[in-house]
């Protein structure tokens, strides 16, 4: 597991590959970041071109490697849409070394009989769907890296059920449900990996959406949860597959 106050050596992620969704804002953009930093050739994957066009040129004009930016919106991808995103990297970047599934929707909280089905069809495919397909096209190349590592980033309130969560809720249960049946299948597979991260509340756009009345400073930032994501995806966690990794318990054992 994590060891204690883990400090990511500079040229971590040399050479390596890494996907990013979600990348336009919040975790995703700082994770995408942090990984150019730390030696990474970055994978931006997003809905908005604007969004993503910012992080772009932040991590260029800070002379880390030089990224690449794919705008796709999970919610309407289909496997042909996934399909060129991994031909456009194996093509244009020759490697992939890991995928963060940092993208997420939330529509926000409401009773159950309120929830539509587009409501949870939305939730799931963003969620769950199109992490598990994403990685299904993207294991050729996975599995011809010395190293690879997946981290599906889930939620506090998909491992507790709890009140008017529904749909969301559910949908990231079961993302991180498909990650451990994943780490099974891939059990003998000794290059790669895939494992569980729960931020737990920290100052993000997404507690804003869920929190809107909460005091942001009260909450640690989310470059607190980079040690973790750096662990996971360096090669200082080879080995390391089917476990999940709560950012909230492992600050409190620091």
């Amino acid at each position: 597991m994590l060891p204690v106050n883990y400090q990511a050596a500079e040229d971590l992620l040399a050479g390596r590959v890494i996907l990013v969704t979600g990348a336009g804002q919040g975790i995703g953009r700082a994770l995408a970041i942090a990984c150019a930093k730390h030696g990474a050739t970055v994978v931006l994957l997003g809905r908005s071109v604007k969004k993503l066009e910012s992080v772009y040129d932040e991590i260029e004009l800070a002379g880390y490697p030089k990224p690449a930016a794919v705008p796709l919106d999970l919610e309407k991808s289909t496997d042909a849409d996934f399909e060129r995103v991994v031909q456009a990297i194996a093509e244009q970047l020759g490697r992939l070394d890991g995928i963060v599934h940092a993208a997420s929707a939330f529509l926000g909280l409401f009773p159950l009989e309120q929830e539509s089905l587009d409501y949870w069809m939305t939730a799931l495919r963003v969620n769950a769907a199109a992490p598990a397909a994403l990685t299904r096209l993207t294991l050729p190349l996975l599995r011809s890296s010395p190293d690879a590592s997946i981290v599906y980033v889930s939620e506090t309130h998909g491992h507790a059920a709890t009140a008017y969560w529904g749909g969301f809720s559910v949908s990231k249960h079961a993302g991180a449900f498909w990650a451990d049946i994943a780490a099974r299948e891939w059990d003998n597979e000794q290059n790669l990996r895939i494992n569980t991260l729960i931020p737990g509340p920290v100052q993000s756009p997404q507690r804003t959406k869920t929190h809107p009345g909460e005091e942001k400073t009260s909450l640690p930032a989310i470059d607190s949860l980079l040690p973790t994501f750096l662990y996971l995806l360096g090669p200082d966690s080879r080995g390391v597959s089917g476990k999940t990794f709560d950012c909230a318990a492992l600050a409190r054992q620091n």
